[in-house]
């Protein structure tokens, strides 16, 4: 059996085309895969950006196995159809009665990045119809996709992780040196697409009033969605002892993360995706904030949960302070996350375990068998 892999690769400047290679190297060692060709059996790597509009399409054509990154494809299909298509599509997938709430949402489509509506209607039927399985990360992902199909075959692989040698200790401290961090003081990090549902003003005004009590210091890296994101952040950025870098190379990411103290990766509303930059963060001995959802099923001791909501601000503003006065229960914690990677968001587990999926998907399915040469 050959796999025909199909996924936006390296240097694509999205999380799944890292995720996609790495699962690509891992499956490789196991079976035959053709990349972005046909195989026996396919596989796509689905998100939510334009990246994937022609293995959306060609999913739907040639159907196999789905690996859906983000459970909310309702960005892909505002990106990607006309209005009459989307009102359509909306129809498809929550019923006549639907019609004037997707026009509603297309009219309002500027705000859809920020906007808890939109993040209410995933738009996953049509896919979740026709593929002969589909593989999420996350058991909120899991429920958004039975709730568009009930015969849907869905299965669950933590989002893997490739472990990086850590950079030498030299390194570290030479960078805190340049970032004007002093020995005593608790650096937190924040790395990535900067965009709304990172909570990054949430972050800003939390840092701010923790800094009156804690000596903490705050790192922002990475590009922002947009010029005016960027500049309507910009008087909280000003805030004394925050720190910016733009987008970082890998190498650059890892020493940078190294680095730190902390880090925070809050994400509201949720598309039901699990963040490769936070995995990688864990991975890296890192006690990590994250937003309490369904989507962050970490044990209790390897993260620090954040409610979404109205106590957001005040709950990230205590966490900090405390992590800032206990930094050894914070190595702990970082050290739970790292040993629970490691296990559980193994390679070549999920590679293994992908495969047997596949497998299981073309010795069910009506998919042509190649002849037999004689």
């Amino acid at each position: 059996m050959t796999i025909g892999y199909w996924a936006p690769l390296p240097p694509a400047r999205t999380g799944v085309s890292d995720y996609a290679a790495a699962l690509l190297e891992a499956m490789r060692r196991h079976a035959p895969v053709k990349v972005n060709a046909p195989g026996d059996i396919d596989l796509y790597q689905m998100g939510n950006n334009q990246l994937h509009r022609q293995i959306y399409a060609r999913a739907l054509a040639h159907p196999g196995v789905v690996i859906l990154h983000d459970a909310v494809l309702q960005h892909f299909m505002l990106g990607s159809l006309t209005e009459a298509g989307y009102v359509a599509e909306f129809r498809y997938n929550y019923g006549e009665w639907s019609e004037e709430t997707a026009r509603r949402l297309w009219a309002t489509r500027s705000r859809s990045a920020s906007d808890p509506a939109f993040f209410r209607y995933p738009m996953l039927r049509r896919l979740a119809e026709r593929s002969l399985a589909i593989i999420v990360h996350n058991p909120a992902a899991a429920a958004m996709v039975r709730n568009h199909s009930s015969t849907a075959r869905v299965s669950i692989i933590r989002h893997l992780h490739i472990p990086q040698p850590p950079p030498a200790a030299c390194d570290v401290s030479r960078l805190r040196a340049e970032l004007g961090v002093p020995a005593h003081e608790f650096l937190l990090g924040v790395f990535g697409h900067l965009r709304e549902s990172k909570r990054i003003a949430s972050v800003l005004r939390a840092f701010r009033i923790a800094r009156e009590v804690a000596p903490v210091r705050l790192l922002i890296a990475g590009d922002f969605v947009s010029a005016d994101y960027a500049r309507a952040l910009e008087p909280l950025l000003a805030t004394a002892g925050v720190i910016r870098r733009p987008h970082l190379t890998d190498a650059a990411f890892l020493l940078h993360a190294a680095a730190t103290d902390a880090c925070i990766s809050l994400r509201y509303p949720s598309a039901g995706e699990t963040s490769g930059i936070t995995v990688v963060l864990m991975g890296l001995d890192k006690p990590v904030l994250l937003t309490d959802s369904p989507e962050n099923d970490y044990p209790t001791d390897a993260c620090i949960r954040v409610s979404a909501g109205l106590s957001e601000e005040e709950e990230l503003t205590a966490q900090i302070i405390a992590l800032a006065a206990r930094s050894h229960q914070a190595r702990r914690i970082g050290e739970n996350a790292a040993a629970f990677i490691a296990t559980e968001h193994d390679p070549n587990r999920a590679a293994l375990t992908c495969l047997a999926i596949l497998r299981a998907c073309y010795d069910e399915s009506s998919i042509p068998r190649p002849v037999a040469q004689a």
